[in-house]
């Protein structure tokens, strides 16, 4: 029960994160990640939470890496091949000698096994936190690439070593010869591991699909599931799961074609179900560094503290100025242009930020050697610790610096106008028709809610309007007073239900209340009279009468709105036209509206929307980029309204 509580805290904990992200995005959310972790830690109502590593690594980490792992192009990864090998195993090995004899030369308190055991636990990096910290600045293609596919495939080779420093420190010995080709079969075995496995899962997938229609309940845990049995397959058989789940991922990846257009449903499914799946875990190992912090801290005193924090940066310089030197002597190509290169060489240094492999290491190293406390444990969390807070400070501060702000052609006010125009200028052309009032109303009820989060309503412009609609009502009943089309009792009624309607959609504070409650009262009296017309009418001749009124009224309003409405009042508009289509629905509750009028209604407004996009931007009115992501929206829009009908 308390891992339940401890997983229920954590995805709290990343929500609150999100949400004080989305009022203040200038900081990167993994900074609010480990800030809430904190305060969470030292919340005195708060149950701690201890999460074994081996339950991280498979629960956490291994879906993230997966994630990353079929979101990659294969295309791209078999073109850089020679650049991911000098990043993930050259470099990574390189960085763990040096590191580690140097932190043994400085510090003697750590051995040789416990030195290289901490450079592995700070060589990987972290591409999801490198993305936090990048999204509002214009990155090099090249670079940014250099870094996505470092990360998919340094983790393996920083838990490799990880595994061979703990193992040598276990045993208290260390052969080189070993040491290779115990490597070499990690790291070969937990590749061909992944590439099997994923495979055998593709061709179930691909099986089940073809002699079954709908099997999403089937295919969608199934994927979820999968870097979770082969992180568990490959770890088995003594090789590296990270690698398994990260090539299990490229599979899925490289077959993603066969995939693609075999369930359309399944497909947007798995893809939105990965990305809410994969942010959340991506928060949660913040959110756990956090928690773990002040636990961490309480067992240092503040003088070790300060020893501590020199370490820490001091091994995040040494990482770093290796990472520079690398590039900068051409062991990876980042940049065609010479000039640029240092720039590019100095982008991949920084971009050495640290996360969730590091992390998970840390918490990884043993509590006990030979039956011995490992007493330097806490202190090589806290540094590792140390370590990526510094590496995410620096990255936060420095590339918006060094790197130009990410121009994009449209504004965020912008898609909301096209698309409120848009989505407006197919309701149009559903008010020209004058047949099938209930479904016509209907359908343009639920093309409103297509823009129903994108706009601001000025309370202030609404009610002036809902007031203007009620004198033009009560004109229309007055005329129609001066006529025999209506009995003066219908009329009466009209008038009351009107008004009552106006009150219950006035926002007059007290004022309002009252009204309210006055309508109320004569509301019942209404419907007592209205009882006793029923009694003398039949039902259908009395909703005849009701229909063809609001159907006068309505047109009326429609008229005055055309003749007020301004691109300033455009949204109260919309609201008010919304207003009165539901009321004629209210009129008609008991009519049983036609499903295949409605279905053409549908697809007829989806279309006109796409012709008002490529309209406007054969005018010019829109460009490119802003007219393919409202074809994109309406899209699935109309795919939302295909799979409900």
């Amino acid at each position: 029960m308390s891992t339940i509580l401890g997983i229920i805290t954590l995805i709290v904990a990343v929500v609150i994160a999100n949400i004080a992200h989305l009022f203040y995005p200038r900081l990167p959310l993994a900074v609010y990640q480990i800030f809430i972790g904190i305060i969470f830690a030292i919340w005195p109502t708060i149950p701690t939470f201890e999460l074994e590593p081996e339950t991280f690594l498979l629960l956490i980490i291994a879906p993230l890496m997966f994630n990353d792992g079929q979101n990659a192009s294969f295309r791209a990864l078999s073109k850089n091949v020679k650049q991911i090998l000098s990043m993930t195993v050259y470099l990574a090995i390189f960085t763990v000698l040096v590191a580690g004899l140097g932190l043994h030369a400085a510090v003697p308190a750590f051995t040789l096994p416990l030195a290289f055991m901490l450079a592995a636990i700070i060589t990987p990096t972290d591409a999801v936190a490198v993305k936090s910290l990048t999204t509002g600045v214009a990155m090099p293609k090249k670079v940014h690439q250099t870094l996505e596919h470092e990360s998919l495939f340094n983790d393996a080779s920083g838990l490799v070593l990880f595994s061979l420093a703990a193992t040598s420190l276990s045993s208290g010995k260390f052969s080189f010869l070993t040491s290779i080709s115990t490597f070499l079969y990690v790291f070969i075995g937990g590749i061909l591991i992944g590439v099997i496995t994923g495979w055998l899962i593709i061709e179930l997938r691909l099986f089940l699909m073809r002699t079954n229609v709908d099997i999403g309940q089937i295919v969608i845990p199934m994927n979820l599931m999968t870097p979770i049995v082969v992180y568990w397959l490959a770890e088995e058989v003594h090789t590296s799961g990270i690698l398994a789940v990260v090539a299990a991922g490229v599979m899925h990846s490289l077959l993603n074609d066969r995939l693609r257009l075999t369930s359309t449903k399944v497909q947007i499914a798995t893809t939105t179900l990965w990305q809410i799946v994969s942010d959340t875990l991506n928060g949660i190992v913040f959110v756990f560094l956090g928690l773990s912090l002040p636990q961490v801290l309480g067992a240092t005193t503040p003088q070790g503290l300060g020893t501590l924090i020199v370490i820490a940066v001091c091994l995040y310089l040494l990482t770093a100025g290796i990472r520079y030197l690398w590039a900068r002597l051409n062991f990876v190509d980042l940049q065609d242009q010479p000039t640029q290169q240092s720039k590019a060489a100095l982008l991949l240094a920084l971009g050495g930020i640290h996360g969730t492999i590091t992390l998970a290491l840390a918490f990884s190293i043993p509590l006990t050697v030979k039956g011995t406390p490992l007493d330097l444990r806490n202190t090589m969390i806290l540094i590792a610790a140390l370590v990526i807070l510094i590496s995410i400070t620096v990255g936060a501060i420095a590339f918006p610096k060094i790197l130009p702000p990410k121009k994009k052609s449209y504004t965020r006010a912008e898609f909301r106008n096209s698309l409120i125009q848009t989505v407006q200028a197919a309701i149009n052309r559903i008010n020209e028709q004058t047949t099938h009032p209930l479904e016509r109303a209907a359908v343009i009820d639920q093309l409103s809610s297509q823009m129903s989060l994108t706009y601001q309503i000025n309370p202030t412009v609404y009610q002036q309007l809902l007031e203007e609609c009620y004198e033009v009502e009560s004109n229309m009943l007055d005329e129609l007073s001066q006529t025999d089309e209506f009995s003066p009792f219908t009329l009466k009624l009209y008038a009351r239900l009107i008004t009552q309607n106006l009150t219950s959609h006035s926002h007059l504070g007290l004022r309002s209340l009252h009204r309210t409650i006055i309508q109320r009262l004569k509301w019942r009296r209404i419907q007592r009279r209205f009882r006793v017309v029923q009694a003398t009418l039949a039902n259908d001749e009395v909703q005849k009468v009701l229909r063809t009124l609001l159907a006068r009224t309505t047109w009326a309003v429609n008229n005055h709105l055309n003749q007020v409405q301004t691109a300033q009042n455009d949204n109260e508009v919309i609201m008010v036209r919304r207003l009165y289509l539901n009321r004629i629905r209210a009129f008609g509750r008991h009519h049983q509206l036609d499903n295949e009028i409605m279905h053409q209604l549908f697809v007829t407004a989806f279309q006109d929307e796409h012709s008002a996009i490529q309209q406007a931007l054969a005018d010019g009115e829109i460009n490119s980029d802003l007219a393919k992501a409202l074809n994109e929206h309406i899209s699935v829009d109309e795919l939302v309204y295909m799979q409900s009908a």
